[in-house]
């Protein structure tokens, strides 16, 4: 007997067994949310249901439908459940007690993986950062002074992080005009942020900083993040404490969460550092010291916009993690770090509008015609990813989407 693999051509797909990404989903008529693994491109395995019968020591971190207990159970039960729903798919011999279990993916209707705990939000790309400094301090040296040295971050709002597919309302605040009057309204340039997410599973202890070496031990996963983003409000509103109302209102993932156990063969050598980074920062030492190689692709309106690589992310999710904890601060299972805007050096690989327009001085020309600088009501921005796998293969970590409301509908 042929296993669910075999059956289903799913050798090197995407969301084939290399891949097997967690999230949690309800159908028509059972809304009580259940765990899932996407499995290609129409079937989703019910986890929840599966792990009763299949994985009874593991069923109660399983049951409540999302990775909330997964993710605070650690990397030795990761690596047990990520084993067993792998010899499922793989082996003949489970056919009969899976397929009954495989969902149609167009009737699972996707929920946020898991339960934010913090969120984090850093600026880890150095061709980002370079192109905001030159757009808003132009002349002057566009990186800020203390970059080079630390992973700059903010702590952004967990209760407004929505899974991919919740429209997202344009926010209202305070801004200020050209002829210096302040006014509040509907933002006038709003923007998308194509980023990576890493999160949180095992809690560290608190006032004891994570070490770069156990980084791992911590990491559960990967996800996409969209870090909208109000560029006219946060302008008059970020000094001198930083992003608020300009980027509170909406945060969106991907609803399917990557372990880092399937991207080994994505991981590739972090940009050369200068200077050397403090020594609770510098990986060196690390054998050997690693970011992702995740290609993304950011679209509007089905055209595609930009291809920006996380390969030369700056700063890796490791050292964010050490820097995050270096004040004594400590990790909660769902805490949700993200790379911040994923720019390259080319125009074609910048991760959000004000870099591809220049601050609306270049707008965009769509197929249809139509110009934009920054999005307008109605807009939807999808971004995807994929990475090396095994043998050729490559990961899919799905994608996250998002449409434009217009504000007070």
């Amino acid at each position: 007997m042929g296993s669910i693999v075999d059956e289903l051509d799913l050798n090197g797909h995407p969301f084939g067994p290399q891949t097997l990404p967690y999230g949690s989903f309800t159908t028509p008529g059972r809304p009580e949310p259940r765990l899932g693994v996407r499995v290609g491109d129409e079937r989703v395995l019910d986890l929840t249901a599966a792990a009763e019968p299949l994985l009874p020591e593991h069923a109660p971190l399983l049951e409540e439908g999302t990775l909330d207990r997964l993710l605070a159970a650690g990397p030795e039960t990761w690596a047990r459940v990520r084993a067993a729903v792998t010899e499922w798919l793989t082996e003949g011999r489970h056919r009969d007690r899976i397929v009954p279990l495989l969902v149609p993916a167009e009737a699972a209707r996707p929920r946020l993986p898991f339960t934010v705990a913090d969120y984090v939000d850093f600026y880890a790309s150095e061709h980002h950062a370079t192109n905001l400094g030159r757009i808003l301090r132009p002349g002057g040296e566009p990186l800020t002074p203390n970059w080079r040295h630390m992973p700059i971050g903010y702590h952004g709002r967990a209760g407004t992080v929505v899974v991919s597919g919740t429209p997202v309302t344009r926010p209202a605040g305070q801004r200020r005009e050209p002829d210096g009057t302040i006014s509040h309204g509907p933002s006038r340039r709003l923007d998308f942020e194509a980023e990576v997410g890493f999160v949180v599973g095992t809690a560290s202890r608190p006032g004891r900083p994570v070490p770069l070496a156990e980084a791992d031990r911590h990491l559960f996963g990967v996800c996409l993040v969209n870090d909208w983003s109000a560029r006219d409000i946060q302008a008059w509103e970020y000094v001198p404490l930083g992003p608020f109302l300009g980027k509170s209102f909406a945060t969106s993932v991907s609803p399917w969460v990557v372990p880092l156990a399937a991207l080994d063969h994505a991981r590739v050598a972090p940009p050369p550092r200068e200077p050397r980074p403090l020594p609770y920062l510098d990986d060196t030492a690390l054998s050997p010291p690693w970011g992702l190689d995740l290609k993304l692709t950011v679209e509007l309106n089905g055209h595609r916009l930009s291809h920006p690589p996380a390969a030369g992310l700056y700063w890796t999710a490791a050292q964010q993690l050490a820097h995050l904890t270096a004040n004594g601060a400590w990790l909660r299972p769902g805490d949700l770090l993200a790379s911040g805007t994923v720019s390259g050096p080319e125009r074609d690989q910048r991760g959000s509008l004000i870099e591809l327009t220049w601050n609306g001085a270049e707008p965009l020309t769509l197929p249809d015609g139509t110009t934009r600088a920054f999005l307008a009501d109605g807009d939807e921005i999808t971004v995807t990813a994929t990475a090396p796998g095994p043998a050729g293969a490559r990961i899919g970590l799905g994608e996250v989407r998002g449409r434009v409301v217009r504000w007070g509908t």
